[in-house]
């Protein structure tokens, strides 16, 4: 088994150039030996030009480490793709593009976000399991930044000058497992039944703060606790408290959040929450997932969906 680096030292002794990297892309891609992407073949010979390139011994067809995959005909040298990968998984706060672009001296800040925010492209497995037995929901708001001042929020559940989320948190003993954070348009039945439905297991218990949104849920057992007067943490304590670390790194890294890319951004959150006592395989896992998920164009990037 590869040992993970656990440090920035290990990190660049273990990736020390683009060859270094290209192998362990080929080691996590084909594990268990080439297979062409084109006809199936298993075998084939590794060409001595370029990026790890390798042709199939069949149909001769000629395939990169990077083909395919989130860094698909990127230009930018692969031991920058993984010394960004490390520092955006294992950095305890994550790392804003412009800090990005400071600290690995790219030509550009729009060279720095795109990098990002492929990354955080790669941060959602789309295959990963659903939330599972006790599970505090819950929704909040950010008052959302412009490129002036920000939006002055009303209180309440009012939506104007507002970015909407949805959270939820499994409950493992006595503290939180796994997080999931969604942008969300109202507090209405059908939105936050869809959340639950997406992120939480048929059978599990959600436990609410007795919001009339959360009424008509199905396929999960629903214990509201219904709040009144008193303070909604107290109630549910995990969900809050992710609210609350989200909310602090937010204004902490960025400087208050935008509208658009807003799920991008919460995907970070939750990647990174997730994994926050294994930050050595969360990096592990971010190459993984950057290779099993298809290329991610600029266009589909900025796109607002």
């Amino acid at each position: 088994m590869t040992r993970r680096p656990s440090s920035l030292p290990e990190f660049e002794a273990r990736f020390p150039d683009d060859a270094a990297c290209a192998r362990r892309l080929f080691e996590k891609r084909w594990p268990d030996g080439f297979r062409c992407p084109g006809c199936g073949h298993g075998k084939g010979w590794e060409l001595e030009r370029g990026t790890l390139l390798v042709e199939c011994a069949r149909c001769r067809r000629q395939t990169s480490v990077t083909a395919g995959t989130v860094l698909h005909r990127s230009r930018l040298p692969l031991r920058l793709w993984f010394l960004a990968a490390w520092l955006v998984a294992t950095h305890r706060n994550g790392i804003s593009a412009r800090q990005l672009w400071l600290q690995l001296g790219l030509g550009s800040y729009k060279t720095a976000w795109l990098l990002l925010r492929k990354l955080r492209h790669a941060m959602v497995d789309p295959g990963r399991e659903p939330l599972i037995g006790l599970v505090e929901v819950d929704e909040t708001s950010l008052s959302f930044r412009t490129k002036d001042d920000p939006v002055a929020a009303k209180p309440g559940r009012s939506h104007e000058g507002r970015l909407l989320i949805a959270g939820a948190v499994e409950i493992v003993g006595r503290g939180p497992g796994r997080v999931r954070l969604a942008v969300i348009a109202d507090y209405s039945a059908t939105t936050l039944g869809a959340f639950v439905a997406d992120h939480i297991a048929d059978g599990s218990t959600v436990v609410s703060d007795g919001w009339s949104g959360y009424a008509a849920l199905k396929d999960v057992k629903h214990d509201p606790k219904v709040v009144g007067d008193g303070p909604a943490h107290l109630v549910l304590p995990w969900v809050h408290r992710v609210f609350a670390n989200a909310k602090r790194w937010a204004m902490g890294v960025y400087h208050g959040l935008r509208r658009r890319h807003l799920q991008a951004y919460l995907d970070e959150f939750v990647f990174r929450f997730n994994r926050r006592r294994t930050p050595a395989a969360a990096f592990e896992r971010l190459l993984g997932l950057a290779i099993d998920l298809g290329p991610a164009p600029y266009r589909m990037l900025i796109s607002r969906s």
